[in-house]
């Protein structure tokens, strides 16, 4: 659409008797629910860290996230994968971050789903994301630290390897095995409960 988003438009009345058809003022406002002013995207081990910025907002409910595996060819299929609640109306611009993570090594394309209030909707540019695969090895600090009941353990493994992961006390004793068995390639997450 190419219209101002304030503008003055004539209208012309056909048939009108007089030598000078008047004309009839109408002001139109054309509001852009949301002004999305970027949209990014970079790898960090395994995940997709989104980035975006808005102007202003009016009636914004929030933003559905949509990831495509490899580049989006026409009629691809898009996935749900999140959602990101707007801030309804606002002047100010607002920045927003969402996370895909334990990605396989691929390309990944993303585009934001803006929904209204009233159900109306609207998507952004499509970007992608190449996601390489691990290089070597890694165990990565676990989250929460300190933990009760549970943590989080991510690793890395460079190729598809038997893996055992077992949990040790500060005296070296073994207190639990975590998993035991094969594992592909990639970045992994591992609840300890």
């Amino acid at each position: 659409d190419d219209r101002d988003a304030s503008s003055t438009y004539y209208i012309n009345f056909d048939g009108w008797n007089e030598p000078n058809p008047p004309y009839l003022i109408v002001n139109y406002e054309y509001l852009t629910p949301v002004e999305l002013t970027s949209f990014s995207a970079s790898e960090k081990n395994g995940s997709a860290i989104l980035n975006w910025i808005t102007a202003s907002e009016t009636n914004n409910q929030g933003f559905e996230i949509e990831r495509a595996l490899l580049a989006a060819t026409p009629g691809q299929e898009w996935e749900k994968i999140g959602f990101v609640p707007g801030f309804g109306t606002t002047t100010e611009p607002k920045n927003y971050s969402y996370s895909d993570n334990n990605l396989n090594a691929g390309i990944y394309t993303y585009r934001l789903k803006q929904i209204d209030f009233d159900g109306t909707v609207s998507y952004s540019s499509e970007i992608e994301v190449v996601v390489a695969g691990p290089t070597e090895f890694a165990l990565y600090q676990n989250y929460p630290n300190p933990f009760n009941p549970s943590t989080t353990i991510k690793f890395a493994l460079p190729k598809s390897t038997n893996l055992e992961l077992s949990v040790y006390n500060s005296l070296g004793e073994k207190v639990a095995e975590v998993f035991k068995g094969e594992l592909d390639e990639g970045y992994h997450e591992i609840v300890f409960n």
